[in-house]
This record gives C-alpha cells, structure tokens and sequence, in this order.
C-alpha cells in the first residue's frame, strides 16, 4: 500500500462536473492498492493515519492528530501509485492490484475510517475525477511499506 497524505484546508473531488466528495479541515489521502495488500496492512496504515500528529497546536508546532482537531478524510483511489518507471519513459502498474481486488480492498479503507471517525469522503473507484485542494503548510507525507 502506498498513500500519500496532504494536510488540507480544504478538498473536494468532481466527477463528471458533479462534486462526490469534499471535506473542510482535514486530510486528502490518495491511496495506492498493491498486489500484496490485504485488510491487515489497510489496519496498520489507517491506525496510523489518524494518529499522525501532524496539525499545529496552540503554539503553532505539529503536535494534534486528525481526531484531536476533528478533522475530516477525502480519500481517493490512485493506482499510478505503482508506477514503475524504470525502464523506458511508459510506466508500467504491474505492482498494483488488480482492480476488482483493489476496490475491494479500497471499500474496506472506506468502511474501516468511517468506524473510527464517523464518516469519510470518497472519489468514485476506476472514474476519472478532479481533485482540488488548499494545501495547508504545505504538508505532504508519503506512506509505504518502508514508513509505516
């Protein structure tokens, strides 16, 4: 798995010139499915996730988590996570999942989230979307197996 976070004022997601999802405060995750992952290593990253404590306390250092701010999640499925690019100038994907078991995999991140924090906002799996976001920072975090 491989997300890559960013600290957000705000973010929203449109597919079809129809908004699908936004959030205020919060964190926008773009999230990678890889042919190894499974519910397990999904758990660990969003435990993870919604500890980091990467929002600016009174005193302006990073020191409260989304919970501790009652932050929101936008979460976007984003298979060219997997790009390999090595050889030649075409990435290749071979390392993502493939994508009936990735949106499976990507409805269980959803459903795990909404657990923890009450609900979540999503992209639509497989569309083309439109994210638009205000970087707050900017703060920008990538998570794989070699960070979590």
């Amino acid at each position: 798995m491989r997300v890559v976070i960013q600290r957000v004022k705000c973010a929203s997601v449109t597919v079809d010139e129809v908004c699908v999802g936004s959030i205020g405060l919060g964190l926008l995750l773009l999230i990678g499915i890889g042919k190894e992952d499974n519910e397990a290593i999904i758990d660990k990253y969003i435990e993870k996730i919604i500890k980091l404590r990467i929002f600016s306390d009174s005193a302006g250092k990073t020191n409260l988590s989304l919970m501790d701010v009652k932050g929101e999640i936008l979460a976007i499925s984003q298979f060219t996570l997997y790009a390999d690019c090595k050889k030649g100038n075409r990435p290749n994907f071979l390392q993502a999942a493939d994508p009936k078991r990735a949106k499976e995999l990507y409805e269980y991140f959803l459903s795990k989230v909404k657990e923890h924090l009450g609900s979540v906002e999503a992209g639509e799996f497989g569309a083309d979307m439109k994210v638009e976001l205000t970087n707050d920072g900017p703060f920008t975090i990538v998570l794989d197996e070699n960070s979590i």
